[in-house]
């Protein structure tokens, strides 16, 4: 089970060995899935992308697109949501049958659902805290601080605007996306393990529901014990693996 943003690619640049690694672990019989806290994302729209940059052995991609709007069902009921997010994270979440809230009605919000918005404006910022301060649950695809793209750099992720208030999160590290994926798997967590560079996100999310980790590290710069298993490249994955 791999992660995408970080692991397997840095904004649209595949990480050096990654498809080859996938490729020969797929044909060597692994079953492979892949996650992302991706909150703009469809599992489609990411599938698409890993098979644009000749990733084609992806049958299984999960985000927190797939499950936020049953979320929202389940923790909150048929909801009025305010989204500050993309327009995908938007049309979820209406899928469900939730009622969307404009920023202007932001008192009628009984959910505030926060995502990356690259629209975001202090207006839309200040309905969103207005609305979580009346009481609104704010719900997230992750708490994560920074979406890493390439060249080293990043992106705020949700956790920049997921302040002041305790969320209801989605995506990693809460168990969920990894339940879903092993169940697609048909495996066991103690037979699965995750492969990402986030030790909150992947590493500790996979511990506590019982599966072994694997950091990809390329910086070599890992706390010991971080992960059952440190690498720092691709190749050396696929040494470990059998497949390099």
């Amino acid at each position: 089970m791999f992660d995408l943003d970080g692991c397997v690619w840095s904004g649209d640049v595949l990480n050096p060995g990654a498809n080859e690694t996938l490729t020969a672990l797929h044909r060597s019989g692994r079953a492979l899935a892949f996650l992302t806290n991706n909150s703009r994302a469809t599992s489609a729209d990411v599938r698409e992308r890993l098979r644009r940059l000749g990733v084609v052995v992806a049958e299984h991609v999960l985000t927190p697109l797939e499950i936020i709007g049953q979320v929202i069902l389940e923790r909150c009921g048929p909801s009025r949501v305010l989204v500050i997010g993309s327009p995908e994270m938007s049309a979820v979440i209406a899928a469900a049958g939730h009622e969307l809230i404009d920023v202007k009605n932001y008192r009628d919000a009984t959910v505030v659902a926060v995502g990356n918005d690259f629209d975001l404006s202090y207006e839309r910022l200040t309905a969103a805290a207005r609305a979580a301060a009346r009481g609104a649950p704010l719900i997230t695809p992750n708490v994560d601080p920074r979406l890493p793209i390439e060249g080293g750099d990043f992106l705020p992720g949700c956790g920049s605007l997921a302040a002041g208030v305790r969320p209801i999160v989605v995506g990693k590290p809460e168990p969920p996306l990894f339940r879903m994926a092993l169940e697609r798997l048909g495996l066991a967590p103690a037979a699965t393990a995750m492969v990402g560079d986030s030790i909150p996100s992947d590493i500790r999310g996979a511990h506590a529901i019982g599966m072994p980790t694997v950091l990809y590290a390329p910086q070599d710069g890992a706390p010991a014990g971080a992960a059952d298993v440190v690498v720092t490249s691709f190749a050396e994955l696929a040494r470990l693996a059998g497949v390099g």
